[in-house]
C-alpha cells in the first residue's frame, strides 16, 4: 500500500507541477511579450518626443547636417542610454550616435523604415553587424505635412531586454520550485488521507483472509472509502457466523465420526481415499496416514473388498454384502457401499460404511446352539419319562418292585427336568440384568463355614476333604444369596468331578490395599484335586450346556449351566472370573470381587 500512496502522490505531483509548469510557461512567455511591449511603447514615445523637439527643416550643405545630426544623436544618447539614427527620406544616413554616418550603407530597404514608411511606425529585432549584438530597432517617419522629409530610428540592445525577462524567469522558477514543494506535501497529504483507510481495509481484509473474523475496519467517515470499510465489516460478520455454523457442524460430523462404531470410509472421484474414522481403522487394520491420499486398489486390502469397491465404481449402484477379514482379526463385515454425488455433478465418489457383525454372528450362532441344546436337554428326561411311563401302562404296575424302580426313575428325571428349567429361568433373567441384588456386608469366614456345611453331607459319600483357608476379619460387601449361589456351584462341581478321597479347598486373600492400610478386593479361590480340565476346553467352560465329560454330567445330574450362572453372578458383582487346569492334577476357580460397591 505504501508503492500505491507513492505512486499517487507522483502522479498528483505530476500533475500539479505539469499545470503548474504550464502555467508559469504561459505567464513568462505573457510578461516577456507584455514588457517588449511597453519597451516599444516606450521607444514610440521617446522618438516622438525627438520628433516634436528636433530641427528638421535645416537647410545646410550635407556635411554640415551630418555634423549635426551625429552630435544631436549623441547627445540624445546620453539621457536615454539608446542608439540614435537620423535618416533622410532618400535613406541616407545623416547622423547616428555610435557609428560615423559616413560610412553606413543607405538603411531606405532596411525593415523598419519600410514598416515604419507603410503603417506609421516600424519595429523589428535582429543582429546588429555594426555593434555585433542583437538589437530591437523601432523607427518612425519625420513629416512636413503629408510628405515624409525623413526618418527616426531608435535601437536598444536585447541584453537588457534578456536580462530582465532572466530575471524574470528565475523568480518564476523560484516561485514554481516553492509552490512545487507545497504542491508535494499537498499531494502527499492527499495521497495518505485517501491511501490509509485503505490500507486499514487492506489489512483487515488479509486477517479475513487468514481466518482471523473479528478483524474489524475502525472508519467513522461517511465517504465512499468509509462505505468500503461498512461493507466488509458486514462481510466479515456475515463470513463469522457461517464459519462459526460450520465448525460447529464439523465439529458434530467429527465427533459423529470419531464415536461410531461402525468405520466409515470416502473414495473421491479420483479414486482415492479421503476420510477414514478410527472405528475403520480399527476394523481394516491400517492407519489414516497410511492410506489417506492413495488410490482404493493401492491400499494393501483384501482382494474381494477391492473388487467390491470397483463393482460400486462401475455401476454406481448401492451393494451390501458381507464378508469375512481375515486382518487384523477374523472377524464378519457388513459392507454398504453407496454411490454420492454433489449438486451439479452426476458422481463424486463412494462412501463406504463397515459393521462389524461378529458378535451378532457369533450371538445367533449361540442362540441357535442354545435351543438346540435346551431342545436336547428337555428331550432327553421327557423321553425317559415317557418311556418308563409306557413301560408301566403296559404291565409293568403289576410287578411292585419294577414299578417302584420305574417311578423312582420318572421321579428322578421330572426333578432333572424341573432343575433344569429353573436354571434356564434364572440364566435368562441374569443375562437380561433383571435380578435385583440386595447388597450387605458379609462375614466371609461364617459365610464360607456354612457353605462348605451345606455341601459335607455330598463331600462325605465320596469321602472328600473340604478345607476351608479364611481370615477370621474378612469381610465382602454382597448380595448373600447370589454369592451363596456362586459358592454352591463351584464347590458342587469340585466334588462332583473329584475322585473319592480327594480334597476341594477354599481360600480367601485380600488385596489392593490402599494407602489407609485397608483391602479394596478379595480374591477368592475354589481349587479341587479332580480329574481336571483339557486346555482345549478351559475358553468354554462358562458356555452353556457346555460340558466336557457329557456322560459323567448327566449321570450325576448336571444341567450343563451351573458355570455359565456363575460368570453372570460375579460380572453383576462387578467381578471376574477365570479357570486354571491340568488334566489328572485338578481345577481351580479365582474370582477377583471389589469389597466395596
Amino acid at each position: 500500500m505504501n508503492k500505491f500512496r507513492v505512486k499517487l502522490t507522483l502522479i498528483l505531483m505530476l500533475l500539479i507541477g505539469c499545470s503548474m509548469l504550464t502555467s508559469g510557461v504561459f505567464m513568462a512567455k505573457l510578461l516577456e511579450d507584455s514588457h517588449i511591449d511597453v519597451i516599444k511603447d516606450n521607444m514610440e514615445r521617446e522618438l516622438k518626443v525627438i520628433e516634436a523637439t528636433g530641427d528638421w527643416k535645416r537647410e545646410e550643405s550635407e556635411a554640415l547636417l551630418i555634423d549635426y545630426y551625429n552630435a544631436q544623436a549623441q547627445k540624445i544618447k546620453q539621457y536615454t542610454d539608446a542608439r540614435l539614427t537620423f535618416i533622410r527620406a532618400d535613406g541616407k544616413v545623416l547622423g547616428d550616435s555610435d557609428q560615423s554616418a559616413e560610412q553606413m550603407d543607405n538603411h531606405l530597404s532596411r525593415p523598419e523604415i519600410q514598416e515604419a514608411k507603410q503603417e506609421g511606425r516600424g519595429f523589428v529585432t535582429r543582429y546588429s553587424g555594426t555593434l555585433k549584438e542583437n538589437m530591437l530597432y523601432a523607427a518612425i517617419p519625420v513629416k512636413d505635412g503629408d510628405v515624409i522629409t525623413g526618418y527616426l530610428r531608435m535601437a536598444i540592445s536585447l541584453e537588457q531586454v534578456d536580462a530582465a525577462v532572466s530575471k524574470l524567469w528565475f523568480f518564476l522558477i523560484i516561485g514554481l520550485a516553492v509552490l512545487f514543494i507545497i504542491a508535494g506535501y499537498v499531494s502527499y497529504r492527499i495521497a495518505r488521507g485517501i491511501t490509509r483507510p485503505i490500507e486499514k481495509i487492506t489489512r483487515v481484509a488479509k486477517q479475513i483472509t487468514n481466518m482471523n473474523y473479528k478483524a474489524r475496519v475502525h472508519n467513522r467517515d461517511k465517504d465512499e472509502v468509509g462505505q468500503l470499510g461498512a461493507a466488509i465489516n458486514l462481510m466479515a460478520d456475515s463470513l463469522q457466523l457461517q464459519m462459526n455454523r460450520i465448525l460447529e457442524n464439523e465439529g458434530r460430523l467429527k465427533g459423529v465420526l470419531e464415536n461410531m462404531v461402525s468405520g466409515v470410509l470416502m473414495i473421491d472421484r479420483d479414486e482415492q481415499i479421503v476420510l477414514l474414522n478410527p472405528s475403520a481403522e480399527e476394523i481394516i487394520g491400517f492407519s489414516s496416514d497410511e492410506l489417506l491420499g492413495k488410490k482404493y486398489d493401492e491400499a494393501k486390502q483384501q482382494y474381494e473388498f477391492t473388487q467390491l469397491i470397483k463393482e460400486c465404481i462401475d455401476s454406481r449402484e448401492h451393494i451390501r454384502d458381507e464378508m469375512i477379514f481375515y486382518y487384523p482379526a477374523e472377524r464378519i463385515l457388513e459392507i454398504n457401499l453407496s454411490p454420492i454425488s454433489q449438486e451439479g455433478e452426476e458422481w463424486s465418489g463412494v462412501l463406504i460404511v463397515l459393521h462389524d457383525i461378529t458378535a451378532v454372528r457369533r450371538l445367533e450362532r449361540m442362540r441357535s446352539e442354545f435351543v438346540a441344546n435346551v431342545s436336547h436337554e428337555l428331550k432327553t428326561p421327557i423321553a425317559a419319562v415317557k418311556g418308563f411311563a409306557e413301560t408301566l401302562l403296559a404291565g409293568a404296575l403289576d410287578d411292585k418292585a419294577t414299578a417302584k424302580s420305574f417311578l423312582q426313575i420318572i421321579f428322578d428325571e421330572s426333578e432333572r427336568l424341573n432343575r433344569l428349567i429353573g436354571d434356564i429361568l434364572e440364566l435368562s433373567k441374569m443375562e437380561s440384568k433383571r435380578i435385583p441384588l440386595h447388597f450387605s456386608p458379609v462375614h466371609m469366614a461364617e459365610f464360607v463355614e456354612k457353605s462348605l456345611h451345606m455341601m459335607s453331607k455330598e463331600a462325605e459319600k465320596k469321602n472328600i476333604e473340604l478345607i476351608m483357608e479364611v481370615e477370621s476379619d474378612i469381610y465382602l460387601e454382597a448380595d448373600e444369596d447370589r454369592l451363596r449361589q456362586i459358592f454352591i456351584n463351584l464347590l458342587s462341581n469340585g466334588i462332583n468331578y473329584t475322585q473319592e478321597s480327594g480334597k476341594v479347598r477354599v481360600r480367601i486373600e485380600p488385596f489392593a490395599i490402599n494407602p489407609d492400610g485397608d483391602y479394596e478386593r478379595l480374591k477368592i479361590i475354589v481349587s479341587d484335586t479332580g480329574m481336571g480340565i483339557p486346555k482345549k476346553d478351559l475358553p468354554r467352560v462358562f458356555e452353556r450346556f457346555y460340558r466336557v465329560d457329557k456322560a459323567r454330567s448327566r449321570s450325576s445330574g448336571g444341567t450343563g449351566l451351573g458355570l455359565s450362572i456363575v460368570k453372570h453372578l460375579v460380572e453383576l458383582h462387578k467381578g471376574t472370573i477365570r479357570v486354571e487346569s491340568e488334566v489328572g492334577i485338578g481345577t481351580k476357580f479365582t474370582i477377583d470381587l471389589p469389597v466395596i460397591h
